[in-house]
């Protein structure tokens, strides 16, 4: 009868590790993107610092007032990029912390489950253990007794 339960359940656990892989498999995605986001970052950031370096470099030397207004205005576009993908990174980070916490729900559905699967067929063999034992021991019994002297 445990083992039939076990059985039973099957279907259950298949359609609980499907769900757990699917969860996985949407959990490395936003990985991905977490760290393409990170590097789009860490591109702009290194990029922004190279044009603020310009400026040192050729600020030093004199600059006219059409180069310093293309400059400003340039670094309130990176600006504004930068901050456009910080923004874009937390999003990502977001649904990264999302997609993990499906995933970790869906492994403890497997996994319990798992349990309850083995808890029903260590029982099985636990009860057919016990008929066995209880067959073994009324044959035992009906067999003559040969008392040696």
């Amino acid at each position: 009868m445990a083992n039939s339960r076990a059985a039973r359940l099957a279907p259950v656990v298949d359609m609980a590790q499907s769900a757990e892989r699917t969860a996985a498999q949407r959990l490395g995605h936003f990985q991905g993107q977490v760290r393409l986001a990170e590097s789009k970052l860490g591109d702009l950031e290194r990029f922004r610092g190279e044009y603020q370096q310009q400026w040192i470099d050729r600020g030093s030397h004199g600059v006219s007032g059409q180069w310093l207004m293309n400059y400003q205005h340039f670094l309130n576009q990176l600006e504004t990029a930068v901050a456009q993908q910080r923004q874009s990174l937390v999003w990502h980070q977001t649904n990264l912390n999302r997609a993990r916490e499906t995933w970790q729900q869906a492994y403890a559905r497997v996994e319990g489950l798992r349990k309850l699967v083995q808890r029903y067929v260590d029982e099985a063999r636990q009860l057919e253990d016990k008929r066995e034992q209880k067959l073994l021991d009324e044959l035992s019994q009906r067999l003559p007794r040969q008392d040696q002297y």
